[in-house]
């Protein structure tokens, strides 16, 4: 699989920049399932999985996901996103850039962290964006069952596809939330 990988990484980088691959083996640690090696390889933009802003790309027996945006923000990037959903201005910035996207059936989402049951304090229960206050992400997450398509080099277009068309949601989280400022973990 590294191969393959590695070509399309190759193929992709000069458009999307340095591209990333997740280590081939789990951290089993603090795990039931002591399995040692991950079922599933994935390609990211970015060098953060927690506060990481970018595209990513992962291949498993099943299928194909593609995303763009942050997965998972950071605490300081959750207050800064906050901040920039709670301003008119930049909150209707974001809002057109998800009906557009929506329009392509392109679903921002809150991400993989669990929603917030309540509004998060400091804010009024009846905002008019309430709902994002909750979020702790915004990606779209686009899906593909396992299909012979994949196993052509017409993939690597499903990819630019769904990369190119979220360069709007990453721009706006580059420009109102940014990188984390909490350091990397070792």
């Amino acid at each position: 699989m590294k191969e393959p990988v590695e070509r399309l990484m190759a193929d992709l980088e000069e458009e999307f920049g340095p591209l990333r691959t997740f280590r081939p083996q789990r951290d089993v640690r603090f795990s039931k399932d002591k399995t040692p090696y991950k079922t599933w390889v994935g390609v990211t933009t970015s060098d953060r999985a927690v506060g990481g802003i970018g595209a990513f790309l992962r291949i498993d027996a099943d299928g194909m996901r593609l995303a763009g945006g942050a997965m998972a923000f950071a605490p300081d990037q959750v207050k800064r996103f906050r901040s920039a959903v709670d301003d008119a201005g930049s909150a209707a910035e974001f809002e057109a850039i998800r009906r557009r996207l929506a329009e392509r059936d392109l679903v921002v989402e809150p991400g993989a962290q669990p929603v917030l049951k309540r509004v998060p304090a400091g804010y009024p229960a009846d905002h008019p964006r309430e709902e994002l206050l909750r979020w702790k992400g915004a990606v779209v997450i686009k899906e593909y069952e396992r299909a012979d398509w994949m196993h052509r080099a017409g993939a690597i277009d499903a990819v630019r596809e769904i990369w190119t068309a979220t360069a709007p949601l990453k721009e706006w989280i580059d420009t109102h939330v940014g990188e984390s400022e909490t350091p990397r973990r070792r």
